[in-house]
C-alpha cells in the first residue's frame, strides 16, 4: 500500500549521489559520512526525548507532576540538564589507570553506535544491509561488557570494581538466553539479514509466532543494558554508582548517553525482529518504526517503575534456571512447528 512520505529520505540520498555523477567511490564515501552523522543525530535526539519521557512516565505512575518549570510543560528541562553537565568539572581521582579509565566511556558509547549501522529505519533505509545483520548485532553488542569492567577496574575504587565484576556475571549470563530468543525468528526466516526479517513480517508479525521468544528477549535485553529491576551493577544502595562511581562531567555524560542509547537499541531490535519493523498501513515506514520503538521504550520504562530490584542471587537464578530453559524450549517448539508446517504444506517455506 502506498505510504505518504515513505521515500523522502531515499530521494535525498539519490540526490546526494547524483551530485557526484559517475564518481561512485566519492559518492559512497560521502554517503557513509552522511549515514554516520544521521545515526548520531537521531541517537542524540532520541536520548534527549527518552530522558524526559522517563521522568514524565515516572511522575505519571507515581502521581507526581514531574519536571514542569523550564519550557512547555517542563520539556525544556533536558536542555538545562545538558548545559549543567557540560559545565561540571572533569575530575580524575588519584591513582587511576589513566588511559583505560579515560577511554572506557568513549568505547562504551562507540560500541552502541556501531550496532545501529545494520538496523532498518524504514524501507530501503538500512545504513549497511549486512547478510549477517543479526549476528553482527549480537557480536558487537557483546563487547559492551569490556568498557564496563574496564571502567570498574581502572577506577582504583572497590565499589567500582564490584560493579565491574558484577557486570561480567550479569551481562554474560543474560546474553545466552538473549541470543537463543532470536534464533526462533532466524529459524523461521532462514536469514540473519534484518531487512529480510522485516519483509517476512508483511502478513504476520513474529511476536504472534514467537511470544515466548519475545518475552525472553525483552527480559534478557533489560538485564543486558542494566535497566531496573536488573541494575545490580550500579546499585546505589550497595556501592554508590557501581562502575562509574569515579566519573564526573562529560565522561559521566557519555555513560548516561550510552545507557539511553542502549534502551533505544534494544527497542529498535525488538521492533525489527518481532513487531514488523517499518511494516504498517498509510503512514511512512520510518514513522511506523518510530512508533513501535516508542511503544517498546514505554513498556521497558513501565517495567522499571513497577518491579523492585532483584537480589544478586535471584538475578542469577532467574537467568540460568528460568530464562535459559525457556529460550531452549522455544527453539525446540519452533523446530517442531516448522517440521509440522512443512509436512502439512510441502514445498512451502523450505
Amino acid at each position: 500500500m502506498p505510504q505518504f512520505g515513505s521515500d523522502i529520505f531515499l530521494l535525498i540520498a539519490n540526490w546526494i549521489r547524483g551530485l557526484f555523477g559517475a564518481n561512485t567511490y566519492a559518492a559512497d564515501v560521502v554517503m557513509d559520512i552522511v549515514k554516520f552523522i544521521m545515526i548520531y543525530v537521531v541517537l542524540v535526539l532520541a536520548v534527549m526525548v527518552f530522558v524526559m519521557l522517563e521522568r514524565k512516565v515516572c511522575a505519571w505512575m507515581q502521581l507526581r507532576v514531574g519536571p514542569n518549570r523550564l519550557g512547555p510543560r517542563g520539556w525544556g528541562q533536558i536542555i538545562g540538564d545538558m548545559i549543567k553537565l557540560m559545565g561540571k568539572e572533569d575530575f580524575r581521582p588519584d591513582n587511576v589507570d589513566k588511559w583505560p579509565w579515560a577511554l572506557a566511556p568513549m568505547f562504551f558509547l562507540g560500541i552502541t553506535i556501531m550496532v545501529f549501522a545494520v538496523l532498518p529505519f524504514g524501507r530501503g533505509m538500512v545504513p549497511v544491509d549486512l547478510d549477517l545483520g543479526i549476528f553482527y548485532i549480537l557480536a558487537i553488542s557483546a563487547l559492551s561488557v569490556l568498557p564496563v569492567v574496564t571502567a570498574g577496574w581502572a577506577s582504583n575504587n572497590k565499589y567500582s570494581l564490584l560493579g565491574g565484576m558484577r557486570s561480567v556475571a550479569q551481562m554474560i549470563s543474560y546474553e545466552i538466553p538473549l541470543v537463543f530468543s532470536l534464533l526462533g525468528v532466524v529459524m523461521i526466516t532462514q536469514t540473519f539479514k534484518t531487512s529480510a526479517i522485516v519483509e517476512a513480517q508483511q502478513h504476520v508479525w513474529f511476536v504472534l509466532l514467537q511470544p515466548i521468544g519475545f518475552v525472553v528477549y525483552v527480559i534478557a535485553a533489560m538485564a543486558e543494558i542494566n535497566r531496573a529491576p536488573f541494575d545490580l551493577i550500579e546499585a546505589e544502595s550497595e556501592f554508590g554508582c557501581g562502575y562509574f562511581t569515579e566519573y564526573s562531567g562529560l565522561r559521566f555524560g557519555l555513560f548516561y548517553l550510552a545507557e539511553y542509547a542502549n534502551l533505544f537499541l534494544i527497542s529498535a531490535v525488538a521492533a525489527t525482529v518481532f513487531l514488523g519493523g517499518w511494516q504498517g498501513p498509510f503512514l511512512p515506514g520510518w514513522l511506523w518504526f518510530a512508533i513501535k520503538v516508542l511503544f517498546m521504550v514505554f513498556l521497558i520504562m513501565w517495567f522499571r517503575w513497577t518491579f523492585p530490584r532483584f537480589r544478586v542471587d535471584q538475578l542469577m537464578h532467574f537467568g540460568w534456571k528460568v530464562l535459559l530453559p525457556l529460550s531452549l524450549a522455544n527453539i525446540v517448539l519452533t523446530g517442531v512447528g516448522i517440521y509440522v508446517y512443512q509436512l502439512i504444506f510441502p514445498g512451502i517455506g523450505g
